[in-house]
């Protein structure tokens, strides 16, 4: 039963089924690009999806290439005998997905979550090679036998999203796309047509891999998979003080983070979901109470405005420090392996 010490679950109606704001983002579990190590893997990460399943958080979000299928065996142990609870979602990884490839593997999905039925299946990424009607074939032939009850994709244009639709003969319920304050092409064309049509927009990196969460400066940058991300770059941290600085007047104003407080302009979005990982039971914790924060008119026009004017930029000395980092990275983990 969800916990009513925590308020902040809410729900929005989509294709027939209620599907929590706030999910989780299940991409850490098993997957050795964050570096978490096999006790995270072996014990948090279960703790974690299980404590969100407490909580009534039921959107779990995994796929297949993450830790090449070892996130979706976590997840699976982590929901045995609680599979009426969840809506799991998970991702095809778009390598040669001809029809008979797309069925074997969402077959491969659905025995590896221990789950007779997969409520998402997502087109992880457009494969450029391969027309999308024979991937949504696949797709139509999982459907019909019961083995997926709502197809996805991933990484979409509108075109392609649309174009994924009219193959699929019947609605493609979701894009999962990058959305965040930091992060917000979405809004141009994915976000509006979503709106008007009664489809999902499913935000990962909703907190732009933790720079939302106002803990990081050029002095201070994350060590893991982050580093390679440009957002992460000296440039880019200068173009974001002001919206930092924001996100943290608008935090102590409701005594909260400002990862909560990103989190909550996000699912104020009509139409959206956010997915954040964690990486413990207290920031899972945290990223839930996020969606009971009422953000104010005047404070969330405040925040869309500074975001706005948010231009992640990379001179050539970033681009040669950021190399530099990934080099030093592999140096370490060479190191400690």
């Amino acid at each position: 039963m969800p916990d009513s010490s925590i308020r902040g679950v809410r729900y929005v109606e989509i294709g027939g089924r209620r599907v929590s704001v706030i999910g989780l983002g299940c991409w850490q579990f098993g997957s050795r690009e964050w570096s978490y190590g096999d006790g995270y893997a072996r014990r948090e990460s279960i703790a974690i999806a299980g404590r969100a399943l407490d909580l009534g958080v039921n959107l779990l979000d995994t796929a297949e290439i993450y830790g090449f299928g070892r996130s979706e065996r976590i997840v699976g142990t982590a929901i045995a005998g609680r599979t009426d609870e969840v809506f799991i979602a998970t991702k095809l990884y778009p390598a040669f997905p001809i029809a008979p490839v797309v069925v074997r593997r969402g077959i491969g999905s659905a025995r590896r979550l221990g789950v007779p039925r997969l409520d998402l299946y997502q087109v992880h990424a457009p494969n450029p090679f391969v027309p999308v009607s024979t991937t949504m074939r696949g797709m139509a032939e999982l459907q019909r036998r019961g083995i997926v009850l709502h197809a996805g994709v991933s990484n979409f244009s509108l075109a392609q999203w649309r174009e994924a639709e009219d193959h699929l003969d019947g609605p493609v319920l979701s894009n999962q796309v990058r959305y965040s304050l930091a992060v917000r092409a979405v809004e141009r064309e994915v976000l509006p047509w979503a709106q008007a049509n009664g489809r999902l927009v499913i935000a990962y990196s909703p907190l732009a891999q933790g720079l939302l969460s106002a803990r990081y400066d050029n002095s201070n940058v994350p060590s893991d998979v982050r580093s390679r991300n440009p957002l992460f770059l000296p440039g880019s941290m200068l173009q974001a003080r002001e919206l930092l600085h924001a996100l943290r007047e608008v935090a102590a104003a409701h005594d909260a983070s400002p990862a909560q407080v990103a989190l909550a302009w996000l699912v104020r979005r009509p139409n959206v979901v956010a997915i954040p990982g964690a990486h413990s039971v207290r920031q899972l914790e945290e990223n839930v109470a996020a969606a009971d924060l009422d953000l104010g008119e005047a404070e969330d026009r405040l925040l869309t405005e500074v975001s706005g004017r948010f231009r992640p930029r990379a001179g050539k000395a970033d681009v040669w420090r950021h190399r530099l980092r990934k080099q030093l990275h592999a140096l370490r983990r060479e190191a400690a392996a």
